[in-house]
């Protein structure tokens, strides 16, 4: 074993009380919190986003297909486009589409005996990838659909049955709002199922009906859409499924956009996440590394008349400067060991029981949601290993200005 290993091994592992070892447990302490509380933001961090992600995605797809309209945005109606087999079977067959659902949108109120509220009617039919929105479902079922006609059923938010008092089953007027100064059209319909994405913008908007509802108040042909919303096995992959989409596929008349491109103010949130999760991290790490230093530096004070004996048998600085760095590596490795152990620990914990709560109106779910990345908690430990130890080396350069004679007299 190297000579300098062994002293500063023999050092860290004295079991003799001392001011000295005192503060190694408090830098041991400090630097386990520091490496538990980045690992806890990092968790915490990446299941928020992913959970707001998932939800976005089950309820509007990753890709849609559409007519060009300029300065559209989430609430405008469609320009109706034919659909054919052909267009959606070449979709299909791009790598990495799962599938492809028609879909219109038309503005309308709906109104209960007590209530009336601004809605958005979202119109599928029967070859929608039902299993994305069942996870929503509260109570009640998708509605039933037929070929010769609509189905006279929609699927309404928690949100909106306490707003208009409307449970399954209930009948509801909607008034369908007509362009060019005509009357709305009213329709009869019944609540077959409640749902909860608990995303405000969602469940305070949307309402799910028939697609073939929407082509008859708009007098659409029965090939008619308003677009395509299509899902990805990557989500990773849009902006290049889209590129190909685009490129390869569709007509001049049709183009692709990404749900972050139709709601790039909750994308834009979410990516504020990362700096607040880069704040913690750095806040974290200064920690660390002050205690680091601060404990180094009591140790070489400490140990200074040891130093002067070193220096006199004739070990060189270097050597003298590598016993302190290897000494506060080890005290570094134990408190990311700690942290990794309080931090994997309480995530694992909240992951399997959900003991923290969340208020949903404000984060969208009701559980703090955690996603461990094991690639992001190595590059935490070896981050904190390597940035410790390379400051830790500014400190010990005052080895160098310890002259044997005066620090084998120091007291």
């Amino acid at each position: 074993m190297e000579l300098s290993a062994f002293i500063a091994r023999r050092i860290a592992f004295n079991k003799a009380s001392s001011f000295s070892k005192f503060i190694i447990n408090i830098a041991v302490a400090a630097t386990a919190v520091s490496v538990a509380v980045m690992i806890l933001a990092t968790a915490l961090v990446n299941g928020f986003q992913q959970v707001i992600q998932d939800k976005i995605f089950s309820f509007w797809g990753h890709l849609h297909v559409n007519q060009y309209q300029p300065n559209a945005g989430p609430l405008t109606e469609e320009i109706p486009f034919t659909s054919t087999l052909t267009l959606m079977d070449s979709i299909k067959r791009v790598p990495g589409v799962k599938s492809v659902n028609p879909y219109a949108t038309k503005s309308a109120i709906i109104k209960s005996e007590k209530e009336i509220n601004g809605i958005i009617f979202k119109g599928i039919d029967k070859s929608y990838d039902w299993p994305q929105l069942q996870r929503f479902m509260q109570s009640g079922r998708p509605p039933r659909f037929n070929d010769t006609s609509y189905a006279p059923e929609i699927m309404i938010s928690t949100n909106m049955a306490q707003d208009l008092q409307l449970k399954v089953d209930d009948k509801v007027i909607i008034y369908f709002i007509q362009g060019g100064g005509l009357p709305p059209r009213a329709r009869k319909l019944q609540v077959s199922g409640i749902f909860k994405t608990g995303i405000e913008e969602y469940d305070k908007t949307y309402i799910i009906g028939d697609l073939n509802l929407v082509r008859r108040l708009n007098d659409w042909e029965p090939t008619q859409v308003g677009g395509y919303e299509i899902m990805l096995a990557d989500y990773h992959l849009m902006d290049t499924t889209a590129r190909i989409i685009d490129n390869n596929i569709l007509p001049d008349q049709l183009f692709t956009r990404t749900i972050r491109d139709i709601y790039p103010n909750i994308f834009d949130w979410l990516q504020l996440q990362n700096q607040n999760e880069l704040i913690i991290i750095v806040i974290m790490t200064i920690v660390a590394v002050i205690n680091m230093i601060t404990a180094i530096l009591i140790l070489i004070l400490e140990r200074t008349n040891m130093v002067g004996i070193l220096k006199a048998l004739g070990m060189r600085d270097w050597q003298i400067q590598k016993v302190f760095v290897f000494q506060a590596g080890y005290i570094i490795l134990m408190g990311v060991l700690i942290g990794d152990f309080f931090g994997l620990g309480l995530a694992f914990l909240q992951k399997a029981t959900g003991i923290f709560k969340l208020p949903e109106e404000s984060y969208y779910m009701s559980v703090a949601a955690i996603d461990i990345r094991w690639h992001e908690i190595l590059l935490i430990n070896l981050g904190t290993l390597a940035i410790c130890l390379l400051v830790l080396l500014i400190p010990s350069l005052i080895i160098r200005r310890i002259t044997p004679v005066k620090a084998i007299q120091f007291k």
